[in-house]
């Protein structure tokens, strides 16, 4: 099934770019000076979310849609799972985000490079969605 194929390969992108945020992107944006650091954030957060959260409902509508035609539920679940990170971006992630965005990037410091770390940690609860998502929909495609 073609659309099943198009939301395993929706969700896998989805999971590619939160991994790569977390393994190569954070650790070298933390290896920068207070001031860049945050600069590098904040340019990052604004291009990577209207991305990853267009990944997200596209590999949820195209899982229900998947639902719809095959009546698995595992394509059900899939789609649940991949749209997850809503959610946990604006109920856990928003917060931190609201905090970085409003400070000023020449007052970063030693507590702006805290919040930051902490952000990387609660981008990985992003990553694991997209993992999940992307092996129960190549589940349900076997």
């Amino acid at each position: 099934m073609i659309v099943g194929l198009l939301a395993l390969v929706a969700a896998a992108a989805f999971a590619g770019a939160a991994i790569y945020v977390n393994v190569a992107e954070q650790p070298a944006r933390l290896a920068l000076a207070d001031c860049a650091m945050l600069v590098q954030w904040k340019r990052s957060y604004d291009r990577a979310s209207v991305m990853q959260a267009g990944l997200a409902l596209v590999a949820c509508g195209l899982g229900v849609v998947a639902f719809l035609f095959s009546q698995d539920w595992r394509w059900l679940v899939g789609a649940l799972i991949s749209l997850a990170p809503w959610p946990w971006t604006l109920l856990v992630i928003m917060p931190v985000n609201r905090r970085l965005k409003a400070t000023p990037e020449d007052a970063a410091d030693s507590e702006t490079r805290r919040v930051v770390e902490q952000w990387g940690r609660l981008h990985a609860g992003r990553s694991a969605f997209g993992i999940a998502a992307t092996l129960i929909y190549l589940w349900a495609a076997a």
